[in-house]
């Protein structure tokens, strides 16, 4: 494995189930010190270095964790060098762990730091270009000594536990700058802290139709500090009605025909656009990354892996399939969003109408357990057109859509983002999906599901780059 680049911070995700594993066996009754190892894929992107921790392996007190020679406790070196070992096979960063007394602050002790420095460049050795570091626990702070190589360290900014109320732990509390006077009306609810939480996000969007122009212009107004919005059509006259910031002028006149439009080289307003202007004339301060490809394109999917939480507005079973995977592979949140309207194929009467919301937590909801990914239609949605001619493929009927219905969709979705973001869901909250359907007038709450042995959302968790993504073929 080459030589990591020499980045400067790193950051930690932890999924809920593991650090729950974690947390029993490190915060005992007994009130002592105990020991695991953490074994965590890799990825490197302009923000830093994302550790994704994939395998927890548990020092037995006495046999794999027992007194120190120089410090309080330490692993046993038959203990470190199996648990090193597995790491290079799997091409995973080693991370020692232990814990310390207290609740909102932790650090290294001075023995722990001697320890780091007389054994990592060798566990370096043998792990053949993934870092080696050490983690060290209080009940609500880590602090982390991430080696890259002999000669460069660096310290763990922050780590994420991914769970449905998701929990961030620093080394100790930070004083948050008071908000900027745009959101004083929100910082009311939020707090400084919550606001420069949601400044310090990167928000990816797949999708910038109906539903991802109003979710792009609800983050851009709530401030969060950047954004990635994926979509490969421009827009359509008939898209304007429901495209929020989407102008006449975006769209060829009527009275031009395509042929003449084709001569003069104009070209409808791709959809990426409209919302990057949405979002700067909201917050011109706002880092806004517009990418005009399919999700299935690697480059574009590329761009979402190290995202805060990502929401999927995009509905094709392609579009489900790639960012299932990129949650549960890369530990990241999705908000699915949509609306349907069935019709009476006999009638052609309304049968149903309804907006839907999906939270996709890491390693807890999946959208294939949800039987939610049909494998026909994906399979059909890969075909190349020459591949669809022949099977005398025939695209749908565009499905009837209103921008009230995808308002409640938005709407719903960014608010359980915001308070998952900025702490105020309740522990005790349930995780059901949630689908308004107006015509009865009522919230319909439906079970998630995560199954045992599913390749996604457990044989695939954590893994970042170790497992490619189902995307197109890259080019050499």
């Amino acid at each position: 494995m080459a030589a990591r680049t020499m980045n400067s911070t790193a950051c930690l995700r932890l999924p809920a189930a593991l650090m729950g594993d974690l947390r029993e066996h490190l915060f005992r009754p007994d009130g002592d010190e105990h020991g695991a190892v953490i074994g965590a894929s890799v990825i490197e992107t302009g923000r830093g270095i994302r550790l994704l921790a994939r395998r927890l392996f548990l020092a037995e007190d006495g046999i794999d964790y027992v007194p120190g020679e120089r410090g309080h406790r330490m692993l046993t070196p038959c203990f470190v060098l199996r648990c090193v070992r597995a790491c290079a096979q799997q091409g995973l960063a080693y991370l020692a762990v232990h814990n310390h007394p207290g609740s909102d602050r932790v650090a290294f002790s001075g023995d722990d730091m001697a320890s780091h420095r007389r054994g990592y460049p060798a566990l370096l050795d043998i792990l053949d270009g993934s870092p080696a570091g050490a983690l060290v626990f209080a009940r609500n702070a880590a602090a982390g000594d991430i080696w890259l190589s002999p000669q460069h360290q660096i310290e763990l900014d922050h780590a994420v536990v991914t769970g449905r109320t998701p929990h961030v732990l620093h080394p100790a509390p930070r004083k948050p700058r008071a908000a900027d006077a745009r959101y004083d009306r929100q910082a009311r609810l939020f707090g400084d802290r919550g606001q420069q939480a949601l400044g310090a996000q990167k928000i990816g969007i797949v999708g910038a139709g109906g539903i991802g122009s109003l979710v792009n212009e609800y983050l851009s107004r709530l401030g969060i500090g950047h954004l990635v919005v994926i979509d490969h059509d421009p827009i359509e006259a008939t898209n304007i009605s429901r495209v929020v910031g989407a102008r006449a002028s975006d769209c060829k006149p009527t009275w031009l025909p395509a042929k003449i439009a084709r001569l003069l080289g104009w070209k409808p307003t791709p959809k990426v656009r409209i919302a990057e202007r949405v979002a700067k004339e909201a917050n011109p301060d706002i880092r806004f990354d517009a990418i005009e490809a399919d999700i299935v394109d690697p480059h574009a999917a590329d761009r979402l892996v190290d995202c805060d939480a990502i929401f999927l507005a995009a509905d094709t079973m392609r579009a489900r399939h790639v960012v299932n995977s990129i949650c549960h592979r890369y530990l990241i949140p999705v908000w699915q969003a949509g609306t349907k309207v069935h019709l009476n194929d006999s009638t052609g009467d309304i049968a149903d109408v309804f907006s839907v919301v999906r939270r996709l937590v890491p390693g807890e909801s999946c959208l294939w357990c949800s039987g939610l990914i049909d494998r026909t239609r994906l399979a059909e949605e890969a075909a190349s057109p020459q591949q669809r001619a022949a099977q005398t493929y025939i695209d749908e009927i565009p499905n009837p859509s209103v921008i009230t219905l995808n308002a409640v969709a938005a709407a719903h979705a960014v608010d359980d983002y915001l308070f998952t973001t900025v702490g105020l869901t309740s522990p005790s909250a349930r995780a059901e999906w949630i689908r308004h359907h107006p015509l009865s007038e009522y919230f319909a709450q439906l079970k998630t599901a995560s199954e045992p042995g599913c390749p996604q959302c457990g044989g695939h968790l954590a893994a970042g780059p170790l497992e490619p993504l189902p995307v197109r073929e890259r080019s050499q």
